[in-house]
């Protein structure tokens, strides 16, 4: 039998990805963040100026965690190491795509293999533009863009490299290019400067990231166009994840731009559950 105290508010919501796992304590039938942050993965620690601890020292006692990770069982297994030394006994729920959830059809041939934080997005879309066709497009270690119809129904997405991947492959296997760091591309992607960054460059290194963020944008305009045709509909869409920011002002029609739309869809996910248990 599930206790009711598991549901009982804040909620600590995990979203964990390849590179940063992002959090935020989220009060109840509320979209609200209490307190949010981020911590680096251990892989991608000496590279970014991020910590790679989280700071939960003035955090209150959450009801229950639920957890959105793609990045493995090392990253599941040092997250739960984390929560339990700081709050030993907290329920822990990790998310997984199902067939239907929270008012989103899930349209994969197989539900499960969808990834949790894709899954959570969808959710997330889904509560915040209830009546509206979505193209998520989240931007960070890779790029991947779902589409979900005004019924709430997930139609199918594309997997693609993120920029730094495709600015690190770049160094690695070719013998003269720079290989850009997470540090180096942060540095550099200021958006006030966006029509220039989408000239052609006059350096190695602006070159490299003017080719692949371009690249992100031509793909991310040209499904966002087949989405319309497919639905014979608007299509709205949300920019999610650490390269939305600077992915913007590239792209070429109206966007919506939402940082943390899997945790908005882990909220959603967790308030549902609690209701649901409480009934």
């Amino acid at each position: 039998m599930i206790a009711h105290s598991q549901f009982i508010a804040p909620f600590l919501l995990i979203d964990a990805g390849n590179t940063f796992i992002k959090w935020a304590l989220n009060e109840a039938d509320s979209a609200y963040f209490a307190q949010q942050g981020r911590f680096a993965q251990w892989h991608v620690r000496r590279a970014t100026s991020v910590s790679a601890e989280p700071d939960w020292s003035d955090a209150p006692a959450p009801g229950s965690v639920w957890i959105s990770n793609v990045a493995g069982e090392c990253s599941a297994q040092r997250i739960e190491t984390l929560i339990r030394a700081r709050w030993p006994g907290v329920p822990y729920h990790a998310v997984r795509a199902q067939a239907s959830q929270c008012g989103v059809h899930n349209g994969y041939r197989e539900p499960p293999q969808l990834g949790s934080d894709r899954w959570a997005s969808l959710i997330g879309a889904r509560a915040a533009w209830p009546d509206e066709s979505v193209l998520i497009a989240a931007l960070g270690t890779a790029m991947t863009l779902d589409l979900l119809d005004a019924n709430g129904y997930f139609a199918g997405g594309l997997i693609a490299p993120g920029g730094y991947l495709m600015m690190e492959a770049l160094g690695r296997h070719t013998a003269l290019l720079p290989t850009i760091t997470p540090e180096d591309q942060d540095a550099c992607a200021t958006h006030a400067d966006a029509d220039a960054r989408a000239r052609f460059a006059t350096d190695t290194q602006s070159a490299l990231r003017a080719g692949c963020r371009l690249a992100q944008a031509a793909l991310i305009e040209r499904v966002w166009q087949a989405a319309r045709q497919r639905l014979n509909a608007p299509v709205r869409c949300v920019l999610s994840g650490g390269g939305a920011a600077r992915m913007r002002p590239l792209l070429r029609m109206d966007t919506t731009y939402c940082e943390h739309l899997v945790l908005l869809g882990l909220a959603r996910i967790a308030q549902a559950d609690g209701a649901a248990a409480m009934l």
